[in-house]
């Protein structure tokens, strides 16, 4: 048998300090990595007139190019031999090249450290001109790829200066100088990025939790709409269970087949109205009561102004077209709409008017209402935009249409349209008053 040893602590960091090194700048160090443009919904692009900031959006490439060229200058100034002008374009090269190839970038200005020492002068390892050029590669590469790849050029570039210092020893070492100077410039980089980096995952966080809210919203109002309606499908599986079992004394020696018929159709309504009840159990909330009268309707539509007028609402009705009953969905679904478009006149338009139209057309019922602009201070409301919401899932759920926009006149719209097929209203009163009594007993 052979026994397999487990890795030192100090070898798995080692290992673990190579792989970040290959993977920061050694895998893939010269791809095509082209530079891209800043975008120009930034914050500070913003702040510019439209009409330049499709031209500030490529600023940082004109920042490095007007580097490269400083540097070609500064090498240019101090060459004292034939080739000191063609040496200087090594470092102005490599500044270019972070536009491009940013990890191969550092690599060749790193190469053309010693180069630069031997061949010229003014400093040692790094002279003037190709001090600022590798300075302005750090900044540029780290900008680019992150905080990591940013620690470990500073750990080369110091490595290879000491390694310098060390080896041959000149006046003028600049290896502290570029150790102090390169860790503050890519520690300022590093502190950007990160808040960067932060705000793009606040962002983020936000607007998972905004989508998961309106997700929670809508299965509220979908849960609220579904017992509220229970009333109303209970109301009618009442009255066809009632209806059902009175049928056969209505005739006189009815067949047996026919008996057994009604006594079939009222078990099912029993059934159903069991299922029903356990359905409302799943959607029920822990603090739910059970309402103690009918669900409301549009003839109690006027109750529901007068309470909006006491709460300081001024109101107006009309009603066109011939009145009629409608199906007691459509009736509380109407209902409810309205009381919700006046709750939000309360908590988003205060001091405002508001003007309620309800229209009896052939092919369904019309709602408007609409509110002038606030005269009141105007409190902001945790929960906005959530009654408007509710009110679209009532619509969607009769095949209607909505519409909910701001009014020119700085106030609001809703306007709303619900069809109602020919031959869709209530029709249980036509069998006799005691079998409606006798359901909304049940």
């Amino acid at each position: 048998m052979t026994e397999t040893k487990s890795r030192s602590p100090e070898y798995r960091m080692a290992a673990g300090a190579m792989g970040g090194l290959r993977q920061a700048l050694i895998h893939d160090a010269f791809a095509y990595r082209p530079m891209p443009p800043l975008r120009t919904d930034g914050r500070l692009i913003r702040l510019l007139p439209e009409r330049i900031r499709a031209r500030a959006a490529w600023a940082p490439h004109v920042l490095v190019v007007a580097a490269a060229l400083i540097t070609f200058l500064a090498g240019t100034a101090v060459a004292d031999f034939p080739l000191g002008e063609l040496l200087a374009v090594f470092p102005a090269g490599s500044v270019l090249m972070t536009l491009v190839r940013p990890v191969g970038a550092f690599w060749i200005s790193l190469l053309l450290t010693p180069v630069t020492a031997v061949v010229g002068h003014g400093g040692w390892p790094w002279g003037p001109s190709s001090f600022f050029a590798h300075l302005v590669v750090l900044v540029v590469v780290a900008a680019r790829t992150g905080p990591r790849t940013a620690g470990w050029m500073w750990g080369l570039t110091v490595l290879l200066g000491t390694v310098m210092e060390s080896a041959v020893w000149r006046p003028g070492t600049t290896t502290v100088g570029m150790a102090v100077v390169s860790a503050f410039a890519l520690l300022v980089v590093a502190m950007v990025q990160i808040r960067q980096d932060a705000e793009r995952e606040v962002t983020v966080q936000r607007t998972v939790t905004a989508v998961e809210r309106d997700r929670r919203t809508l299965l509220e109002e979908r849960t609220t709409i579904a017992r509220e309606l229970h009333d109303v499908v209970a109301h009618h599986m009442s009255v066809v269970a009632i209806q059902a079992e009175a049928a056969p004394y209505r005739v006189e020696n009815p067949p047996p087949e026919l008996e057994q018929a009604f006594v079939t159709i009222r078990e099912n309504a029993v059934a159903a109205l069991t299922e029903l009840r356990r359905v409302l159990g799943v959607v029920r909330a822990e603090d739910y009561q059970a309402p103690d009268a009918p669900q409301p309707t549009l003839a109690q539509l006027d109750g529901l102004l007068a309470n909006v007028r006491e709460a300081g609402l001024e109101t107006e009705k009309t009603v066109t077209g011939a009145v009629r009953e409608l199906p007691q969905g459509v009736e509380l679904s109407a209902y409810r709409i309205i009381q919700e478009a006046l709750s939000n006149t309360l908590r988003h338009a205060p001091g405002a008017t508001a003007k309620v139209e309800i229209g009896y057309v052939l092919g369904g019922l019309g709602l408007r209402v609409v509110n002038g602009p606030p005269t009141g201070p105007v409190k902001p409301s945790p929960g906005a935009g959530h009654g408007i919401t509710g009110m679209r899932e009532r619509v969607a759920m009769l095949d209607g249409d909505m519409t909910a926009e701001a009014t020119g006149e700085g106030g609001y719209e809703i306007a709303v349209f619900i069809p109602v097929q020919a031959g869709s209203e209530p029709r249980e009163q036509q069998a006799g008053s005691e079998p409606r009594e006798q359901a909304d007993r049940a």
